[in-house]
């Protein structure tokens, strides 16, 4: 009897020594720990949002999210003491101070809105090419942040526009996530524009405008009118019809070609026929532009002659006008010398 009973408590501490080295081999879990920044999507953070190896409280929330597109800050103790109240104790909080928690997001830049209501405004006013409205909102116009998963980009879904003071009101449609989509009213006003050629300095009349006397501006094109130039090409080359002031738009009827002959300036006359060209020197009665017809005193004959200016100080003789043969230059026109 004495041996049975010693046997059968041999067994059973063979067995307890056996189930306690079984769960002495078994991983010890892992302590949880405190993450020293996280990202969070939604508006909840949760535990496992802030704490590894949280176990099956790591869904449990515990605080607000920051607002979309915005970082804030959680101190430690403040996240240790709201997961003791889950059970959640031992929490490894080494180096950890605070932990940076940012709101994931999409962000809509605040050009696109502007970007937006220019298309609008274009397609439905008649204001001409939507990169030539400028845009003023009521209010400053920051960045939009979104959900991650919203997906499409905003629209403009109504506006009202006053043709007279500019002023539109308009409502906004943004994607929120979910299939989902918010609106917001916003409001400013916009104003067509066009860009013109301006006197970047004083110029008298008959200045020839060079490439650096131009400058081009945006300016409002209720304020320009049709006859302003457009383009630096349009303006560079000709010379002032007026006096230029600098910072006005320069219009068509304030340029015109530049005068290649001045009055009482010695100019080369110029005779052609067939076969035959002549030249003689004469003094110009009068000045003008290429294309001109000017009065001419032929100084051999003493005649005025008319004939039309062809280049600078270069003047070729009407067929009617009348020349005096002797003294001329006689060349064949395969060998004609017109200079």
């Amino acid at each position: 009897m004495i041996r049975s009973i010693l046997a059968a408590f041999v067994a059973l501490v063979a067995i307890s020594t056996s189930g306690n080295a079984q769960v002495a081999g078994q991983p010890v879990p892992e302590r949880p720990k405190l993450k020293s920044e996280a990202i969070i999507n939604g508006d909840i953070v949760r535990i496992g949002d802030l704490v590894e190896h949280a176990g099956i409280v790591a869904s449990v929330p515990i605080f607000r999210a920051p607002d979309l597109g915005y970082t804030g800050t959680v101190s430690a103790d403040a996240v240790i003491e709201a997961v003791r109240k889950h059970a959640l104790i031992g929490v490894d909080a080494t180096d950890v101070q605070d932990i940076v928690v940012t709101r994931a997001s999409r962000t809509i830049p605040a050009n696109e809105v502007e970007q937006a209501i220019s298309r609008t405004l274009s397609a439905r006013f008649d204001l001409g090419p939507s990169k030539d409205i400028v845009v003023n909102f009521a209010r400053d116009i920051r960045a939009i942040y979104v959900e991650p998963s919203a997906k499409g980009e905003l629209r403009v879904t109504h506006i009202d526009f006053d043709t007279r003071s500019g002023r539109f009101d308009a409502t906004i449609e943004i994607p929120a996530g979910a299939g989902k989509r918010s609106t917001t009213q916003i409001s400013g006003r916009a104003t067509a524009t066009i860009e013109v050629a301006t006197a970047a300095r004083t110029l008298d009349r008959g200045a020839v405008l060079k490439d650096s006397d131009v400058l081009m501006e945006r300016r409002p094109r209720a304020e320009v009118g049709r006859d302003a130039i457009s383009k630096r090409e349009q303006a560079v080359g000709l010379a002032a019809r007026t006096g230029l002031q600098p910072g006005r738009p320069i219009r068509t009827a304030e340029l015109m070609k530049p005068d290649l002959v001045q009055r009482n300036e010695t100019v080369t006359l110029i005779y052609e026929v067939p076969g035959v060209v002549l030249t003689i020197r004469g003094k110009a009665a009068e000045g003008g532009a290429e294309g001109d017809v000017i009065n001419v005193l032929n100084e051999q004959s003493k005649r005025t002659v008319q004939g039309v200016i062809v280049g600078p100080g270069r003047v070729v003789i009407n067929n009617g006008s009348p020349l005096v043969a002797s003294n001329y230059t006689t060349k064949s026109a395969a060998n004609a010398d017109t200079r």
